[in-house]
C-alpha cells in the first residue's frame, strides 16, 4: 500500500451543492475525487490530473505535480473555491 503522498497546502473544491465545499489534502484523496465526485463538465485538464495523480501515487510524479493539475482541473470545471472565500466552518 503506497501512502497517500499529502499536499503541502490542501485544496478546496465546491462539489455537488453550493456551499459544499470538500478539502482535497492528499494525491490518493484527489485521485479519488476525479474518479468519482468530479462533477460533469470534465475537459483535458480533469484526465491529465487524474493521470497526474496516479503517476505521483506510483512515484514517477511528484506531489506539487499532481496538486498543480488538481488545481487546473478545479479551474476547468469551475469548482475551484479561492483561498480569499474560504469560510473556516465550512470545511469538512
Amino acid at each position: 500500500m503506497t501512502d497517500s503522498k499529502p499536499f503541502e497546502k490542501p485544496v478546496v473544491v465546491e462539489l455537488g451543492h453550493v456551499g459544499k465545499y470538500r478539502q482535497i489534502s492528499s494525491t490518493r484523496e484527489a485521485a479519488e475525487c476525479l474518479m468519482t465526485v468530479w462533477p460533469l463538465n470534465r475537459g483535458p485538464r480533469h484526465r491529465d490530473a487524474l493521470d497526474t495523480c496516479l503517476k505521483a501515487l506510483e512515484g514517477y510524479r511528484s506531489t506539487a505535480d499532481a496538486r498543480r493539475a488538481l488545481i487546473e482541473a478545479a479551474e476547468e470545471s469551475d469548482v475551484l473555491v479561492p483561498e480569499d472565500r474560504l469560510p473556516d466552518e465550512k470545511l469538512h
